[in-house]
């Protein structure tokens, strides 16, 4: 199922009131009345909080920009939500850097063409690329490259269809919902499958091609998903990479990043380990790392998870008075009993 980090509202899509298919180029997705590409994105851009104009020999402070795109609380949350991922964090700045400039230079009246947003997110699963694209919106939002700045994350599930005639309003209705923030389409490469020549994925992509491209103005789509596979969608489909200006990849967590990320979830959480607890977890995520289906921050959700179960189990099965250390501290054999230590160390 979708997800969405804001309310709907956008332009409607679809055949228009003659029944008649949308014109091609917008697939729909409408656009200010007679708008060429280039007249809708000033439109876009005239739509964010007007910025007075500065004469040629006037200072401006880059801080007071910086206050007024909300820019250092965005970043600065980023940086408290996620452990590590310096390369990610740094690439970021760059861009905001960026597009900060552009907004300084267009209060010069200095030509700052619109750059291309769109972006692919490579790693693995439990790596932090939901949680950047959403901070992603809204700093594109503070800086007025977007109008709404949310986001609305997608599946191949909620964008092609199962029969002919199925795919293209599933896929406008997700554009339709996405305009004026973010579209980050998970597992992108799903869309594609070149096995399946009746598959109706491709039909999904031309569509989106047309929006990225025609309507870049007020939607920026992010596409995620593991970067060999994601290596492949971009050798199949080739327009699309083009289309892609920030390819970034997310590196998989060291022990010691996991141990920092299962501290916060405890403490976020009310819970704490014992001294005892301290190094048999950090053993369960080495053992846990080098097995199958590893995910990053997502298994040590789930393995925080299930040590709070036999905890729960154990205090209520102590058979005496607890005391509130006994309710917020984890076990070393909280975790000694998962089947991560039933086989042998790696």
């Amino acid at each position: 199922m979708s997800r969405t980090g804001g309310p709907g509202g956008a332009a409607g899509v679809g055949a228009g009131e003659d029944g008649a298919p949308p014109a091609r180029p917008g697939f729909g997705i409408r656009r200010p009345e007679g708008a060429t590409g280039d007249e809708a994105e000033a439109a876009a851009l005239s739509a964010a909080p007007a910025l007075p104009q500065l004469p040629p020999d006037e200072l401006i402070d880059p801080d007071e920009e910086r206050r007024r795109s909300n820019l250092d609380d965005i970043l600065g949350r980023l940086d408290a939500e996620l452990v590590g991922l310096e390369p990610v964090k740094t690439r970021i700045r760059e861009i905001a850097a960026l597009l900060l400039v552009d907004r300084m230079r267009r209060r010069f009246g200095l030509d700052a063409p619109r750059p291309t947003l769109h972006m692919s997110f490579t790693g693995s699963p439990g790596t932090g690329k939901t949680t950047v694209a959403v901070r992603m919106a809204e700093l594109l939002h503070g800086l007025g490259y977007l109008t709404r700045g949310h986001l609305v994350a997608v599946t191949r599930d909620d964008l092609v269809g199962q029969y002919v005639g199925h795919t293209a309003p599933k896929t406008k209705e997700v554009l339709k919902r996405a305009m004026g923030g973010v579209l980050f389409i998970d597992e992108a490469y799903y869309l594609y499958r070149v096995e399946n020549e009746r598959d109706y994925g491709q039909e999904s992509i031309e569509i989106l091609l047309q929006v990225m491209e025609n309507q870049r103005e007020d939607l920026v789509v992010i596409l995620a998903g593991y970067k060999d596979r994601m290596d492949t969608f971009f050798s199949a489909n080739p327009g699309m990479s083009s289309r892609i200006a920030h390819h970034i990849d997310f590196p998989d967590y060291s022990v010691t990043e996991l141990a920092t990320i299962g501290g916060l979830m405890l403490g976020q959480a009310g819970y704490r380990l014992s001294p005892g607890a301290v190094e048999v977890f950090e053993d369960y995520l080495r053992r846990r790392k080098d097995q199958a289906r590893f995910a990053n921050a997502r298994s040590v959700r789930n393995a925080l998870e299930r040590a709070r179960l036999r905890h729960a189990g154990r205090v209520l099965g102590a058979g005496r008075p607890l005391g509130r250390d006994d309710l917020v501290t984890l076990e070393a054999e909280d975790f000694l009993a998962s089947r991560v230590f039933a086989g042998p160390e790696p």
